[in-house]
């Protein structure tokens, strides 16, 4: 098992470091699949004869696991390294669809849950951060397009599993039609989530070959660290003391609940602010399209906002995120029911910072702190995730619900909630503005002694450059 200790994953001569991009996305695209756990509501809602409530729990289960297990676990996996820590995501979210296909096989929603959200979750936990600060060490001046490139299979992995699993359960089950009922067997979605966990397993593993870290950071007491911005290199203890870590705690929340309030009603939402008495202008196959190109949306936020915080700096893209958001939210509200073409381009906006500021925290959190622990202070600070996963829906639902039943609400019904995440974004904006370096007095004075040493070491091994006119 010495193969997965990170002192065997330092890269000999030779190697590029542009493989580690591939190795994380495909632990990201695995795990996103998870944003596509809507195509099976309704298969388990029959099966299971129970409430869209309840299997909707099973998705707040995993997200809720994948906050808590990257806070808990964030320290292990910064010290165990990138190729052990993905091998066991992997591990977890593979048995986390096996199990979860045995509940689904012997009608046991509890089983599913432990499955599928209690053990899936922590496998989204770990594999989430896993390749954070790997990527952050392999490209220390561009962390935002290193981060992005990874994060951005995250909000993709949607657009791959969603028609993988529709094409599974039609091949399990030949009376199944995703454009119709939706409704698939038993049989069907016990081996549709059975192969899909042998092949995120699979996939997974692939990528823990794969990843290597630079050399020097084999072992942490050699390690060459880089700071932040600001020189500091920050233990995760200290990180979270810091009032930095609050405010971007506050802003992460904040803009991952307002994201969800659009992922969590994105098909409802366009056909109710388009109905007309009992019928809608938009049918549930554009709907459903929609969703799609929302998908899209976030995916390029990740990779395009977080490379341009790599020019302009992170707190100036996150109060485009969060300024921009709020106002493309309260245009939203104001004028999202005139047209569907203004509809989709305000939302697909709103996901695009949603997608962004997934992407660039990891590098925020790099010129804070520094790389000492960054893959620890970010595990922590998922918890915001976490946390937004249960309120964006409540504050969402709980207006609807107040507003009458699906199926007959209108735009003006969403208007509540819509100007609720407008309030949340300016609270988001506020506490980014307060972010200030963080102060030497959380520093590792050793780690930034051994990083000072290090870099005069190799400034004097570099070779003198000569001209005509001697020394340069």
């Amino acid at each position: 098992m010495s193969f997965l200790d990170k002192a065997s994953t330092v890269a000999r001569p030779g190697y590029s470091k542009w493989l580690i991009p591939p190795a994380a996305l495909c632990v990201h695209l695995s795990i996103g699949q998870v944003y596509a756990f809507s195509v099976f509501k309704t298969s388990l809602v029959e099966r299971f004869d129970s409430s869209q409530t309840a299997v909707a729990w099973i998705f707040s289960i995993a997200i809720v696991m994948l906050g808590l297990s990257a806070a808990v676990l964030g320290t292990w996996v910064e010290r165990s390294g990138p190729r052990k820590s993905m091998a066991v995501a992997a591990l977890c979210w593979g048995s986390g669809f096996l199990i979860g296909a045995l509940g689904i096989a012997i009608g046991s929603l509890p089983v599913l849950y432990l499955g599928y959200g209690v053990i899936g979750g922590i496998g989204l936990g770990i594999g989430y951060i896993s390749p954070v600060s790997t990527l952050i060490k392999w490209f220390p001046d561009r962390p935002g397009l290193a981060t992005g490139m990874a994060i951005m299979g995250f909000g993709g992995g949607a657009l791959i599993a969603s028609p993988l699993s529709n094409k599974l359960m039609s091949i399990f089950d030949s009376g199944f039609d995703p454009e119709g009922s939706g409704v698939a067997s038993t049989t069907a979605l016990t081996s549709t989530f059975v192969t899909l966990g042998v092949v995120y397993l699979v996939f997974m593993l692939v990528g823990a070959s794969l990843v290597r870290v630079p050399p020097g950071h084999g072992d942490e007491s050699t390690a060459v660290q880089h700071p932040g911005r600001n020189g500091a290199l920050v233990r995760a203890s200290q990180g979270i003391r810091t009032p930095q870590f609050l405010f971007l705690w506050i802003v992460l929340f904040c803009n991952v609940t307002a994201g969800i309030g659009i992922l969590e009603q994105a098909a409802p939402m366009i056909q109710d602010f388009f109905r007309v008495g009992d019928e809608s202008s938009v049918s549930a196959s554009e709907a459903a399209g929609f969703v799609g190109m929302l998908s899209l949306a976030n995916m390029a936020g990740r990779i395009v906002w977080s490379s341009l915080s790599d020019r302009i700096g992170r707190k100036p893209i996150y109060m485009l995120y969060l300024g921009g958001g709020l106002a493309l939210y309260g245009l939203l509200a104001l004028v999202g029911s005139q047209s569907v073409a203004i509809f989709v381009v305000l939302a697909m906006g709103i996901l695009s910072f949603y997608g962004g500021g997934f992407a660039t925290v990891p590098a925020y959190l790099k010129d804070l702190f520094g790389t000492l622990e960054v893959g620890a202070i970010h595990g922590r600070l998922l918890t915001a995730w976490a946390a937004a996963g249960v309120v964006g829906p409540l504050i969402v639902n709980g207006f609807l619900d107040a507003a009458g039943e699906p199926g007959s609400l209108v735009a003006a019904d969403y208007y509540p909630a819509l100007l609720t995440m407008v309030g949340l974004l300016a609270v988001g904006f506020v506490s980014n503005l307060m972010i200030r370096p963080v102060a030497e007095t959380h520093f590792d004075d050793e780690a930034v002694k051994a990083s000072d040493s290090r870099a005069s070491k190799d400034s004097d091994q570099q070779p003198v450059s000569t001209s005509k006119g001697g020394n340069r």
